[in-house]
């Protein structure tokens, strides 16, 4: 019996760490925590890494930017103000960095419809700056929405909207490392004609770059509609439609692929997440009602058809209306692909706005949730280390508890921990 015993408490104990995720948190120091401003999730790169070194950036409680590195493998953090301010109460002037292949660390911030504010570290994996720099010169006057994006050939990509809401163009600029220069490779690569907007999220795969984006009519987020389509095969210069059809050098709403029809008014949200997987399908994350309920769906692309999942999950309904920032009960999702799994990284008022992991096997019709940790992040959106993710298969998330009142509202918080906390294994 005593032998029974044992063999069963051994067996629990194996079971128990093959089941369980090792989660580790490392603070780097104290954020701005009066909005959003520093875990929106347009940043696309809070945080990035370059071999053995992992950088992130934020706002401090003076709205000073931060930049921060270390070792992956170190818990403490070589921390540095830079001379650089944001105008911090503007939860959309987000800062956005990348490392280039030569070890460069570039970062863009403070940006609403005003003037590039752009400028790249003096050494490789140095956390010194130089003065603010142009990139081309081009279309660097209303600059909103700034996102830099690492190229399999070393290059970087840089996109952002030129123009204000509903009337605004996207341009795409490309950095030579070699020659360290930026040349625009795109003007207006997605064109509102003076009428609407795009909000786009991009990915790069092994293939090339993949870009998906809904329309808005206005400044009101109840006019975002209809997810779009397009891929580049050679770095952003030219585009096509999933059937291979090439895009004029414009792409307007009547050129547009349309790979789901969502009308306005459907509490579709703007500016999600998108990834590929090994075989260079693409997975677009966003949500839009499902019954009334905002509800998380999945739109992706197999064997030459784009397929649908919806999550179903989530209990609470809410109406997205309005300009600004929204204070909203769900955030936007973060989505990665790994073999027959799909993981959805979130936060949720009806889970007591802790940051969770859902993932689902195919056909993504069983949904598990777990919760990353145990309290409350506020208004937190999720942001993680993709080039880290592609080194060594492990999560890294840049964590904050953030306030965000509706409408570009401004809370009283006090300053809080930005913490990037790893997950070694992804649950299954």
């Amino acid at each position: 019996m005593q032998k029974l015993f044992f063999i069963l408490l051994v067996q629990i104990f194996f079971l128990n760490r093959c089941f369980s995720q090792p989660i580790s948190t490392s603070t780097v120091g104290k954020g701005w925590a009066k909005n959003s401003v520093n875990t929106v999730i347009f940043r696309n790169k809070a945080l990035t890494s370059f071999n053995e070194f992992q950088f992130t950036a934020y706002y401090d409680e003076n709205a000073n930017v931060v930049v921060a590195k270390r070792k992956r493998t170190a818990s403490k953090w070589e921390v540095v103000v830079t001379p650089f301010k944001g105008k911090a109460t503007d939860a959309h002037n987000s800062i956005s960095i990348a490392v280039d292949s030569e070890g460069f660390l570039h970062m863009a911030w403070d940006h609403h419809d005003n003037p590039l504010h752009y400028a790249k570290s003096l050494r490789p994996l140095g956390l010194e700056f130089t003065p603010l720099l142009h990139m081309t010169g081009l279309q660097e006057e209303k600059v909103t929405y700034p996102e830099f994006h690492n190229l399999p050939d070393g290059s970087l990509l840089f996109c952002y909207r030129s123009g204000q809401s509903g009337r605004g163009n996207m341009v795409l600029n490309k950095y030579a490392p070699e020659t360290q220069k930026w040349e625009q490779i795109q003007h207006n690569l997605l064109d509102g004609e003076g009428k609407r907007s795009a909000y786009w999220q991009m990915t790069v795969g092994p293939k090339g770059l993949y870009l998906s984006w809904v329309w808005r009519e206005s400044w009101d987020v109840s006019t975002n509609h209809d997810l779009c389509y397009a891929f580049s095969a050679d770095g952003g210069k030219s585009w096509q439609k999933s059937n291979g059809e090439l895009y004029p050098e414009n792409i307007t709403q009547k050129t547009a692929e349309v790979i789901h029809a969502i009308p306005q008014n459907s509490n579709l949200i703007n500016q999600t997440a998108m990834t590929v997987d090994v075989n260079g399908n693409p997975y677009i994350a966003s949500y839009w009602n499902v019954n009334k309920i905002p509800q998380f769906q999945i739109v992706y692309r197999e064997k030459d058809s784009w397929k649908l999942v919806q999550t179903h999950f989530l209990k609470k309904g809410f109406v997205l209306g309005g300009g600004g920032t929204k204070s909203i009960p769900i955030s936007r999702p973060k989505i990665l692909v790994k073999g027959d799994f799909i993981y959805l990284l979130f936060r949720a008022e009806e889970r007591g706005n802790k940051i969770s992991l859902a993932y689902a096997k195919k056909p993504f019709t069983n949904w598990n949730i777990k919760d990353i940790t145990n309290e409350s992040v506020g208004q937190w959106e999720p942001n993680w280390d993709k080039e880290a993710w592609e080194l060594e298969s492990k999560l890294y998330v840049f964590a904050q508890k953030v306030a965000q009142k509706d409408g570009e509202g401004l809370s009283s918080a006090e300053p809080t921990d930005v913490q990037i906390i790893t997950l070694k294994k992804l649950p299954k």
